[in-house]
């Protein structure tokens, strides 16, 4: 069945998108993305569920998409997005004026967020609100459950899809309560505080029949624990840590190089970023969790095929949310001859990731619709560390997710029956 054959009830059909970081600068481009979009202000370029072959499927439009969320700063998507284009002229004011009624009616959607398990860093710049709560861990996760609930009432929404955007969690020694539901729930009513804020947000979205997608290289939805709750719900997850810029770079070029039976003697990135994520990997601990992640994303490709490899990301406050990566790879190739590949990438980290939020919420809801159950691995394109699958090299991951998405459509059609 084609999207076309759809259109009348996709018309009518709202999602739900509660964002964990709604008011950080992915979720604001997602959200002045969406209402570009919706009003036909701007293209869908970069959106992979506007591939040709992917959006046959009856996904949720754009236009039927209500944002909410939890942050842990004060503000409001429209002050955001005025910042934004203060520093990076990305969106153009004549567009913000545009839609400045759709990021205002978010506001009052977005309620405080959680700090456990966040970093020194992290808790230095809190909001007067979030720092001086005290609660419980118990209490912290009924609030969430609370929000959600009230976020599906007040709406009227069927299906919410909660997003995990917030920045990067430090390290921290594997905690035994995750390995089972029932030793994650004796830890939470026992107040255990090292419990991780992403753990906490997976665990409220699930237990409110909401499904998940940890975007972060925090621990998300990814422990046993939260598996077994995800199925015990039948709610659907995807993740975790998004793939945008250098690592997507990465998993191309990493095949290229087993394929011709070139030796990488040596694989090293430099990374320099400004924005808000790049102050929060200035803590060594958060920065551990990140450049780990990307190094790992190499050697599961190469395998034997290299030798050492090293990735820095450090923090340049004068550039905001423009990224810049530089890679150069040492390769050994015929009868010893000493070879080097370099690469530059440059990209505005937001306008990267944003759009493969609305794929996201997208294509997991559309998995969900189809009555699939747990973690989603061939959404693994998506991701440095896809869950449930440990195939990095991205154009295995893509021929997968096509599959994937052809699979979707008959069930989604067998679902909907005689037309």
């Amino acid at each position: 069945m084609t999207r076309e054959e759809y259109l009348p009830n996709l018309d009518q059909k709202r999602l739900g998108v509660w964002i964990i970081g709604a008011l950080g600068d992915v979720a604001t481009t997602s959200m002045v993305g969406a209402a570009a979009i919706a009003r036909g202000l701007r293209g869908t370029t970069g959106l992979v569920s506007e591939l040709e072959e992917i959006r046959k499927l009856p996904l949720t439009p754009l236009s039927g998409f209500v944002f909410g969320g939890h942050d842990v700063r004060t503000g409001n998507p429209w002050e955001t997005a005025l910042r934004l284009e203060n520093e990076l002229r990305c969106f153009g004011m004549p567009l913000l004026e545009q839609i400045q009624d759709s990021l205002e009616e978010i506001a009052p959607r977005i309620r405080p967020g959680i700090i456990q398990g966040a970093s020194g860093l992290m808790q230095s710049m809190l909001s007067h609100d979030v720092a001086s709560r005290q609660e419980s861990v118990e209490q912290a996760v009924e609030r969430v459950r609370k929000d959600l609930r009230d976020f599906a009432e007040q709406e009227d929404l069927e299906s919410i899809v909660v997003i995990h955007l917030t920045s990067t969690e430090p390290s921290r020694p594997w905690n035994p309560s995750f390995d089972s539901l029932s030793q994650l729930r004796q830890a939470i009513s026992s107040n255990d505080q090292t419990i991780p804020a992403s753990v906490l947000y997976a665990f409220a979205a699930f237990e409110e029949s909401a499904s998940f997608v940890n975007f972060t290289p925090s621990l998300g939805s990814s422990i046993p624990a939260l598996q077994e709750l995800a199925k015990e719900k039948a709610v659907c997850h995807a993740g975790k840590d998004g793939k945008t810029g250098e690592t997507l770079v990465r998993t191309m070029l990493a095949p290229m190089f087993v394929a011709r039976n070139l030796h990488v003697l040596s694989w090293s990135g430099f990374n320099v970023l400004g924005n808000r994520d790049g102050k929060i990997l200035s803590d060594p601990s958060a920065n551990d969790a990140k450049t780990s992640g990307k190094d790992a994303v190499l050697r599961s490709i190469l395998g034997s095929h290299i030798d050492d490899s090293l990735t820095r990301i450090d923090y340049v406050p004068s550039l905001k949310d423009w990224k810049t990566a530089w890679d150069l790879i040492h390769f050994e190739g015929f009868l010893g001859t000493k070879m080097t590949l370099q690469f530059t990438w440059q990209g505005a980290d937001s306008a990267l990731a944003a759009p493969l939020i609305l794929d996201l919420a997208r294509l997991v809801q559309a998995g969900r619709d189809a009555g699939r159950v747990g973690m989603l691995s061939e959404l693994a394109c998506f991701f440095k560390d896809p869950m449930g699958w440990n195939e990095n090299s991205f154009p295995v991951q893509v021929a997968k997710f096509e599959e994937f998405a052809r699979e979707l459509g008959t069930e989604l059609a067998a679902k909907a029956g005689p037309q």
